[in-house]
């Protein structure tokens, strides 16, 4: 039987990131790749309540898309838990090791799920290529070649098009019709990213 696989969504320095104000002990990555993980955090007293006592952790990759921020950790717990309809809540609690995301990554991901309702738009404006290339230009600003300016004026151009009534109207009724296979497939990609799968950021396919 697989291991459950857990998550922490944190800053990059280990203070809480979704509320909270412990600073959790960091893990610290080897030399040969492995990771050592970190201190366990200090068990918690009383009754586990979900966003009110007890360590919070995120049980599903599927309810990660939910929760993004600067980092993110595998984790583990011992003790008790208790389970809410988007995370587990744990007496005690560490980080195994830190996962492939952050800024860049981030950009990357986010091209990746805009570039998929491109179709929908551009099949009503077949000769408006604005939101195409302002995706593009996000893609070189996360590797390094592109510029903010650039980056800016391809966004501002993109926003100018039709793009932002087209998402408010009937086409993006029609992509959010097959919400639960998009965000499968949302998952997934968002898996391969943390598992350092994939890295550049290449365009997709279906």
């Amino acid at each position: 039987m697989a291991r459950e696989r857990l998550y922490k969504v944190l800053q990059t320095n280990g203070l809480c990131y979704h509320g909270g104000t412990r600073e959790w002990s960091l893990p610290t990555r080897n030399e040969d790749g492995t990771w050592t993980p970190g201190e366990w955090m200090p068990a918690i007293v009383g009754e586990l309540v979900p966003c009110k006592n007890g360590y919070h952790l995120c049980n599903a990759a599927q309810l990660l898309a939910e929760w993004l921020g600067p980092a993110i950790f595998e984790a583990e717990y011992r003790g008790d838990r208790v389970d809410a309809n988007d995370k587990c809540v744990v007496r005690e609690a560490r980080l195994l090791r830190r996962l492939k995301w952050d800024e860049r990554v981030a950009r990357l991901f986010a091209c990746d799920c805009a570039e998929r309702v491109l179709p929908l738009y551009e099949e009503r404006y077949p000769e408006d290529k604005r939101p195409r290339q302002a995706i593009e230009a996000a893609r070189r600003f996360a590797n390094g070649e592109a510029t903010y300016e650039e980056l800016a004026a391809a966004w501002a151009a993109a926003w100018a098009s039709d793009w932002a009534s087209a998402w408010a109207s009937d086409w993006a009724s029609a992509w959010a019709s097959d919400w639960d296979a998009e965000r499968e497939w949302q998952v997934d990609r968002l898996v391969q990213y943390l598992e350092g799968e994939v890295s550049d950021g290449e365009a997709t396919e279906d």
